[in-house]
């Protein structure tokens, strides 16, 4: 098994730079999801990986060989499309056998009429036959093989789709959203397929989504892409609890992380209408501007007494599991998303007022220009307290 790194990847379109010296290691067998939102490169990555784009600078290593100038057909790098790019002439057998025909016969031995009188054409024919067999009959789609795509399900195409992918045993996977076109169900099934299927393998495999649920459930890590730049590359867990900029916070997570803007005050701490947080001067000078974090789930809705900040409930979204508790700060009139247990949100109601409370150990703090502020650059750990407490 080979590794494969990026290294200062760019690409601009038109003078656009789409890609600005993205960097990334995949050790041998490892699963990485790339994510962010549309137009943020992605895609771009995996076509110049895929050597259907080149990039304008940067050098792609699998192992010790350098794949920069290598042309896309001798990379031995298997892509699957958004769209599945099947033939909608040939059969779902034939589909899985065009890169092993284009592999192990020569142009001769690919003719209609003459091919069958060249040499070895036929044991090579028989081996495909036996080869499309058996990853049919790995991905279920045995029964499939004499079926054209158009005679087939979405998730039937995408397995055909994977099957050809997988048949010529390449050194990396490439996924381009390979599930954005199946239903919400099957997509939730296809995703545990995919991990196996890749496991099985035990290559490197990038895979691309917008889907934050796909790429924390499925990846070993997760890199986030925005705007061209990757700017954190961590395990699903690391990427949720510890974000290294506030795109990443704000991208990952749902319902969605609340966000608040502040500044450090005179006396070293930020505040957020009653509540402030202890912070060094020394790290953050006085009147710096910044974001304040909070995930949904870690905040407290108390219906009494004085903990907390003043709020009012807008609405509620009960969602079997849990309830979503959509509020408004009376002090500055910041929206504010709480993520509730049944129990804790049963007898809450829109226009309630309430108070809201955090966890201060669970807030993230974000300098002006989106990097974290991290708790070994802060002061001494100090709990929420009221400013004039």
């Amino acid at each position: 098994m080979t590794a494969l790194s990026l290294r200062g990847i760019e690409k601009s379109f038109s003078g656009n730079a789409i890609l600005k010296g993205v960097s990334l290691d995949a050790g041998p067998g490892e699963f990485i999801a790339l994510v962010g939102p549309s137009g943020c490169g992605k895609s771009t990555l995996l076509r110049i990986l895929a050597g259907l784009e080149s990039a304008d600078a940067g050098e792609i290593m699998l192992g010790d060989r350098d794949l920069s100038s290598v042309p896309a057909a001798d990379r031995n790098i298997a892509m699957v499309f958004q769209s599945y790019a099947l033939y909608p002439h040939l059969t779902a057998a034939q589909n899985i056998a065009v890169p092993l025909v284009m592999r192990r016969l020569t142009g001769a031995q690919r003719l209609p009429l003459v091919g069958p009188l060249m040499p070895g054409q036929r044991k090579a024919i028989t081996e495909i036959k036996r080869d499309v067999r058996e990853m049919a009959v790995s991905l279920k789609i045995d029964h499939l093989l004499d079926r054209k795509p158009g005679q087939m399900s979405g998730g039937q195409r995408q397995r055909v789709a994977l099957g050809r992918a997988m048949v010529r045993r390449p050194a990396v996977f490439l996924m381009d959203e390979p599930l954005s076109n199946l239903d919400a169900n099957l997509r939730v099934h296809a995703r545990g397929e995919i991990v196996e299927l890749h496991r099985r393998a035990g290559v490197p495999t990038l895979y691309v989504t917008h889907d934050q649920a796909e790429a924390l459930s499925m990846a070993d890590r997760v890199a986030v892409m925005i705007g061209g730049s990757l700017l954190q590359l961590a395990s699903p867990q690391v990427i949720y609890d510890d974000p290294a900029h506030v795109e990443v916070a704000r991208f990952i997570g749902q319902p969605r992380i609340n966000l608040f803007q502040s500044v450090v005050g005179a006396d070293g701490r930020i505040t957020l209408g009653d509540v402030s947080l202890g912070l060094s001067r020394e790290t953050v000078s006085a009147g710096a501007p910044v974001t304040i974090g909070i995930r949904p789930e870690f905040v407290r809705v108390h219906r009494s007494g004085q903990q907390g900040l003043p709020a009012r409930i807008e609405r509620l979204e009960f969602l079997g599991s849990e309830i979503i508790a959509y509020c408004r700060l009376d002090a500055i009139g910041e929206p504010v998303v709480a993520k509730l247990s049944p129990a804790e949100g049963a007898g809450l109601a829109a226009a309630m007022p309430v108070r809201l409370d955090f966890d201060a150990d669970r807030l993230f703090v974000f300098a002006e220009d989106g990097h974290r502020l991290r708790p070994e650059l802060m002061g001494a750990a100090a709990p929420l307290e009221t400013a004039h407490g």
